[in-house]
């Protein structure tokens, strides 16, 4: 009986215990696998979703959906740069040592930017066939001035101006070939001002979504955004290098020259070269330039002088800090406004768009100026944020439809560089500037009143004979 009983006990017990671990596995398995997939599904997911977004439309055929996600790797690890310097340069000291640490800053970086940057665009139009390479190398110059800068930021050494001065070229260098590019991956249902309007897009988003990931990092301790920033553009280096090969390709390619015609050439070109009125711009590519670098002035000019202003003086009832991301809120909200709408107004008369957006943001430096205010300083951010990225979205338009496409990527990397060089030139203005609200946005209105004076004429006269019915073709 006992005999009996015992393989009959050891075969239940056993069969129960069996038969429990099955039915537990399956039934505690199942949730488990349940919350893996909730827990990986945002990150999948959002990284589905987001080559969804960038490759549609025939992005992805074409090689444009990977520069936009490269943009905002570009983008992410900029952003968390600007954090780290902000904070070890501006907001670490009073405001009277800030406006020197800045200052110095500037010119340490900015003058001799201000020299290198003309040379950039002719430098990589030596260099058509090493796009991707050129990328790259942005990136992982980027990556290591960031393990520089952060060992300058613990011990406050002056390596931290000439590694910034490094980082600020490198990038420069991204936004001009990056410019140079995007001709060469348009998808046959994508216009060149929708495809940049793209690119911008996914740029802008990406720094939303770094700004507070940096600002956590910085909370951390001063390093740790430079960390982040090695990381990412480490990543980006990676990224540059999974663009089709026709980036590189530079077939029947030349050289631009920033004229309207052969009667407006300088410099070296004074002299005779080969086939001219190929390589000229035209007449509505050169003033809408001139009207987009009065706006990169005004953008360049209001980001150094509304941080002192905003610190020394913030807006009623916030801090500083709060003055400032109201404002930077205010600019990054208008000009993502400005990128979005510039696809739906893609075909619609670009010339007139850039004359309405500069008596636009001129208007609401006029009314800021007069009225200053807390609310009208935020409006002005806003519209001149609005103006400048509808604008540049015109110009590109311009360079397509007036340009030849042998000259086409050249342009784009030679009138970068122009537009960049405004910006430095009215964040040197804005540094200087003494910190008085009304008298800051008079002189910016001033400059914008003197831009839309010399450009208005030609593009309005550019509009009524229709520009060019085609682009010239050499």
């Amino acid at each position: 009986m006992a005999t009996a009983r015992t393989p009959h006990g050891a075969t239940g017990v056993g069969g129960v215990k069996g038969k429990g671990q099955g039915g537990g596995s399956g039934r505690i398995g199942g949730p488990v696998r349940a919350v893996g997939r909730a827990l990986h599904f945002p990150v999948t997911g959002t990284a589905r979703g987001i080559r969804k977004a960038t490759h549609a439309h025939g992005a992805g055929e074409s090689g444009l959906g990977k520069l936009i996600e490269l943009h905002g790797v570009n983008g992410a690890g900029d952003v968390m740069i600007t954090v780290a310097l902000a904070s070890t340069v501006f907001f670490s000291v009073p405001t009277d040592e800030a406006r020197g640490r800045v200052a110095l800053y500037l010119a340490i970086t900015m003058a001799p930017f201000t020299v290198l940057a003309p040379v950039i665009g002719p430098l990589l139009d030596r260099l058509p066939h090493g796009r991707r390479a050129a990328m790259a190398g942005s990136m992982l110059a980027r990556a290591l001035l960031a393990l520089i800068i952060s060992g300058a930021v613990a011990t406050g050494s002056l390596e931290l101006y000439p590694a910034a001065l490094g980082v600020l070229v490198a990038s420069k260098a991204y936004g001009v070939i990056r410019s140079a590019v995007v001709p060469r991956l348009l998808p046959p249902r994508i216009s060149l001002v929708k495809a940049n309007s793209r690119v911008t897009l996914g740029g802008l988003l990406a720094t939303a979504a770094a700004a507070p990931v940096g600002a956590g990092l910085q909370a951390i301790g001063p390093r740790w955004p430079l960390y982040g920033a090695f990381v990412i553009y480490v990543a980006g280096t990676f990224l540059s290098f999974t663009l089709p090969p026709k980036v590189d390709s530079a077939k029947d390619e030349d050289v631009a020259l920033l004229a309207s015609d052969e009667e407006h050439l300088h410099g070296p070109h004074l002299r005779p070269v080969k086939r001219p009125g190929l390589r000229t711009v035209g007449r509505a590519v050169t003033h809408a330039l001139g009207a987009n670098a009065a706006l990169r002035w005004l953008s360049g000019f209001l980001t150094f002088f509304l941080a002192f202003l905003l610190r020394e003086h913030p807006l009623t009832g916030s801090s500083a800090a709060v003055s400032l991301g109201i404002v930077a809120v205010s600019a990054g909200v208008g000009n993502a406004i400005g990128t979005a709408f510039g696809a739906w107004l893609r075909s619609r008369a670009p010339e007139i768009i850039i004359v309405v957006m500069l008596a636009f943001v001129l208007g609401a430096a006029v009314v800021a100026a007069i009225f200053f205010g807390a609310f009208l300083v935020a409006c002005l951010a806003a519209v001149a944020g609005f103006s400048q990225a509808l604008s540049k979205l015109s110009l590109d338009a311009l360079i397509q439809r007036d340009v030849p496409e042998t000259v086409r990527t050249s342009a784009f990397a030679r009138s970068e560089t122009m537009l960049q060089m405004a910006w430095v030139l009215g964040g040197a203005i804005g540094i200087v500037m003494p910190l008085n609200g009304t008298l800051g946005l008079c002189v910016a209105a001033a400059v914008l009143t003197l831009g839309w004076l010399t450009t208005t004429r030609g593009l309005l006269g550019s509009a009524r004979h229709g520009g060019s019915s085609k682009p010239r073709v050499a």
